[in-house]
C-alpha cells in the first residue's frame, strides 16, 4: 500500500499540469476577502529535492519543470501569463539560478494562502508524513496549517462545509491500487452533497487502464447530476508504449505519457488562463509527434 513515493516523480510533466491549474485557481479564489479552506487529500512530503537520489533515479523532472525553466530563462518564447506565474512561483523556492527544490501541492497552497485561510493536509505514508510535518514545522504557521496522518478520502469529510463557506479541495492519489478510482468518485459525490459550492480538483493519470479512461466520464456525470459546472484539461507528452519482446520484463517502463485535471465549480477565469498555456506546454514538453492537449468545459 505504501510503495508509491512522489519524490521519484516530483517536477514531472504531470506535476507541471497539476500545479499550473492549481495556481491559476488559487489566484482567482484569493482575490475575495472571505477566508478560504484549503484541503489536500494526498499531500505527500510537501517539498522535494530535484538533485536528490529519488528524483535522480527517475530523471522525470528533466523532461518536466526543468525543461520549462530552461526555456523560460533562455527567453525562447513569450510565455502565457498563467504559465509564467507558475514558473515564477516554483523559482521562488530556490536561489537565483538554482532549481534544486520543487514544491508539492501543500507548499504551492501555502505560498498563495492568506492569514485568514486554513490548510488541512492528509497523508498516510509513514515516512512522507514525518517529512511533511518537519517541512511544515519550519514555517511556524501555527493553526493555519494542520497535518493529519489519516486516509484523506475519509478525513476530508469533517471539514465540509467549512465555516467560511468557501473551499478548495485537491484530490491527487497515487492510483497505485485500482480501488482509488472508485474512491475518488465516492469522495466527489460526498463532497458535493455536503458542500455543493466548493471547488473540487481531481488529478488522474492517463494510462492504459479502463478505470483511468472511465474516471473523467464518471466525474462529468457527477457534476452534471449536481447541476455544477466543470472543466477538464489533459496533457499528453508522448505515446503510451509498454515494453515488448522476450526481455520485456527486464525493460524499464517508459513512464507516464499523459495526465488530466478535472475541476468542479472552476473559477470563470480558468478556461481563459489555460487556453494559451496548454499549447505551449505541448510545444515545450512534447517528446514525440503524439504530444497534444485537450481542454473542455461544461456548456454555459
Amino acid at each position: 500500500m505504501f510503495s508509491y513515493r512522489h519524490a521519484f516523480h516530483a517536477g514531472n510533466h504531470a506535476d507541471v499540469l497539476k500545479h499550473l491549474v492549481l495556481v491559476a485557481i488559487l489566484r482567482h479564489l484569493v482575490d475575495k476577502e472571505t477566508a478560504l479552506a484549503l484541503v489536500d487529500s494526498h499531500a505527500g512530503a510537501g517539498l522535494y529535492r530535484l538533485d536528490g537520489d529519488y528524483a535522480a533515479t527517475s530523471g522525470e523532472a528533466a523532461d518536466g519543470v526543468l525543461r520549462l525553466l530552461t526555456a523560460g530563462r533562455q527567453g525562447q518564447a513569450a510565455l502565457a501569463p498563467a504559465l509564467q506565474d507558475y514558473l515564477e512561483l516554483i523559482a521562488s523556492f530556490n536561489q537565483p539560478g538554482s532549481h534544486k527544490v520543487y514544491p508539492g501541492s501543500p507548499f504551492v497552497m501555502q505560498r498563495l494562502m492568506r492569514p485568514q485561510d486554513r490548510l488541512k493536509l492528509f497523508e498516510m505514508h509513514p515516512t512522507d508524513t514525518k517529512t511533511l510535518q518537519a517541512n511544515i514545522a519550519q514555517l511556524d504557521a501555527g493553526r493555519e496549517i494542520a497535518v493529519f496522518r489519516e486516509d484523506g478520502f475519509e478525513g476530508v469529510r469533517r471539514f465540509l462545509p467549512p465555516p467560511s463557506r468557501r473551499a478548495l479541495l485537491l484530490c491527487d492519489p497515487s492510483y497505485e491500487v485500482k480501488s482509488d478510482y472508485g474512491r475518488v468518485v465516492d469522495m466527489l459525490t460526498m463532497c458535493l452533497q455536503r458542500f455543493a459550492t466548493g471547488t473540487y480538483v481531481v488529478w488522474y493519470p492517463v494510462i492504459a487502464r479502463n478505470e483511468a479512461h472511465i474516471l473523467p466520464r464518471k466525474l462529468k456525470t457527477i457534476a452534471q447530476r449536481a447541476g455544477k459546472p466543470w472543466l477538464h484539461a489533459t496533457l499528453t507528452v508522448k505515446a503510451a508504449k509498454l515494453p515488448t519482446g522476450p526481455s520485456a520484463a527486464d525493460q524499464r517502463r517508459p513512464g507516464l505519457p499523459a495526465s488530466g485535471m478535472f475541476v468542479v465549480n472552476p473559477p470563470h477565469t480558468l478556461h481563459g488562463a489555460l487556453a494559451p498555456a496548454l499549447p505551449q506546454l505541448v510545444q515545450m514538453l512534447g517528446q514525440d509527434k503524439h504530444a497534444t492537449f485537450a481542454l473542455e468545459r461544461s456548456p454555459a
